[in-house]
């Protein structure tokens, strides 16, 4: 099996190209970006195809561009592969919430989840393009123009058991407007998902002139969380679609008593 560095060498053979042609594009490519680790000398070019020496990431991305190779290919040929960045993240848990913007070049839509995701607490996932296996019927509707993913965290007991701990959601930003009626019990109520210095959160809000609520479901054993809007609290967008599980073994810690949450100042 070719080296990537043989890879490297046939695809420069190809377009008929000698040493002193990559080194000259490559020093245009750095004289464009303002950074000589973008050059590729020829001794360096010589080590890459012939000695397996790995380019930089600056190098790697010069090659790609005088090539005309893809840069997620090339890295592949090294045995790096992004389209697993989320993936190996799934496996190193964090403790506070964050966003992931992982994605891909890939804009198969539509029958399968992003990556397995187990975070400890609520997750913003955003924009998915590419996915791994789970059942169409899940994600059925799913619009990956308007809509985002956020992750329910198996800490996060707020609206339980509304929303499982574990729960992944579907958030449609177009839908940022708190809504003060329109519905005639828990299921209709609108559901929204909040950005805050604290992490992420996944609630019921009601606003209260400068304020936004975050009311939990009452079952929860949870008390309400209140921010100054906006300047503490951003919505992402409400809640319209809900994927989790309800095997009450997958619930790894009990819930926490409840405590009051309120914002830095009050």
């Amino acid at each position: 099996m070719d080296s990537p560095g043989q890879k490297l060498k046939r695809a420069r053979e190809r377009l008929r190209l000698r040493y002193r042609d990559v080194e000259e594009a490559s020093q245009r490519i750095a004289e464009q970006h303002g950074n000589v680790e973008y050059t590729i000398a020829l001794s360096r070019l010589s080590d890459i195809e012939n000695k397996g020496t790995v380019p930089t990431i600056f190098r790697l991305y010069s090659l790609c561009a005088i090539y005309r190779l893809d840069l997620t290919e090339v890295l592949n040929w090294y045995g790096v592969r992004p389209e697993q960045l989320p993936a190996e993240a799934s496996h190193i848990g964090l403790d506070s919430t964050h966003l992931t913007s992982f994605q891909t070049g890939d804009d198969r839509a539509g029958a399968e989840a992003p990556y397995e995701i187990e975070p400890a607490k609520t997750t913003f996932v955003g924009q998915v393009q590419r996915w791994g296996k789970l059942s169409a019927t899940l994600l059925h509707g799913f619009e990956p123009r308007n809509h985002r993913l956020g992750y329910i965290g198996l800490e996060d007991w707020f609206m339980y058991p509304l929303l499982q701990p574990g729960s992944l959601v579907i958030i449609d930003g177009r839908y940022r407007k708190i809504a003060a009626n329109g519905w005639s019990n828990e299921f209709e109520r609108p559901v929204y998902f909040f950005e805050h210095r604290s992490g992420y959160s996944c609630a019921w809000c009601a606003a209260v002139k400068d304020h936004l609520v975050l009311q939990p479901h009452p079952a929860s054993s949870c008390a309400p969380a209140v921010y100054r809007y906006p300047n503490e609290i951003e919505v992402i967008g409400q809640v319209v679609g809900v994927a989790m599980l309800l095997d009450s073994r997958k619930q790894r810690r009990a819930r926490p008593a409840a405590v009051p949450v309120v914002s830095p100042g009050h």
